[in-house]
């Protein structure tokens, strides 16, 4: 039988290559980097069945050749969507260059919102699908020299919750959901970075007392995306070890 198509953005590393690993036993996978050589050392763990989409979404008319792609290469079989690329630039927003503000608005935002358009479009004929949106805890709590980068990852929440609502008022007999899952602070490149102080100022505040690991929101992903999360639409899930 053939498997269900998921499209994977920013799957060359941390939490997106754990998403691929995680959900490459049952579905067929569609993984984006912004470049194609990013992605050599995940097709060598899972096999050449994959399929390959690149294109730098800071670029927006990339992002919408990049949609066109993707709806000639899955035609009408794509079931689900992980909006997981993004970038973080932190500065004093007083500091921020038009330029890096630009650059976190088109691949946080534009992208997933136009991929989104994209793949509705997609699911309507087989009247089932499912976009989650990679947010942050940061898109709730705010964050100093991220006001950007926190605003992108809000407005993660609202397009979930927005399209949950708007669907229902097409056709409720669509089985075409939108989750949010907003991770905290993750093991990842980005907070082995962390100086050592700010590391632990940061684990004084989780009561679980660790930075996740990639696997556990990959697992979240895959809870999302299956039939045991019917129930689950239009909500933001936390993987952030109860920091508040």
């Amino acid at each position: 039988m053939e498997k269900k198509k998921v499209l994977i953005t920013g799957a060359s590393r941390g939490i997106g290559k754990a998403i691929a690993l995680t959900l490459s036993k049952d579905y067929d996978l569609i993984l984006h980097a912004s470049r194609p050589e990013s992605l050599k050392n995940l097709l060598k763990e899972l096999g050449p069945k994959h399929a390959v989409l690149c294109a730098d979404f800071s670029d927006v008319e990339a992002t919408k050749i990049f949609c066109n792609a993707l709806k000639k290469l899955v035609g009408q079989s794509l079931y689900g969507v992980v909006n997981n690329a993004g970038i973080a630039l932190d500065k004093p927003l007083m500091y921020q260059s038009m330029n890096a503000i630009e650059q976190m608005l088109n691949i946080n935002v534009k992208a997933p919102l136009l991929i989104s358009k994209t793949a509705l479009k997609l699911f309507i004929p087989n009247k089932e699908g499912v976009i989650i949106n990679l947010g942050s805890c940061v898109g709730e709590t705010g964050n100093a020299f991220q006001v950007v980068y926190s605003m992108t990852k809000a407005a993660m929440v609202a397009m979930s919750k927005s399209i949950a609502k708007e669907i229902a008022l097409i056709d409720k007999t669509l089985n075409i959901r939108a989750i949010t899952v907003s991770p905290g602070f993750i093991d990842t490149d980005m907070t082995k970075d962390l100086p050592e102080a700010v590391k632990e100022k940061y684990l004084e505040m989780i009561p679980s007392s660790y930075f996740g690991h990639p696997n556990e929101v990959a697992n979240v992903v895959e809870f999302a995306l299956s039939e045991k999360a019917k129930y689950v639409n239009g909500t933001n899930i936390a993987v952030n070890g109860g920091l508040v």
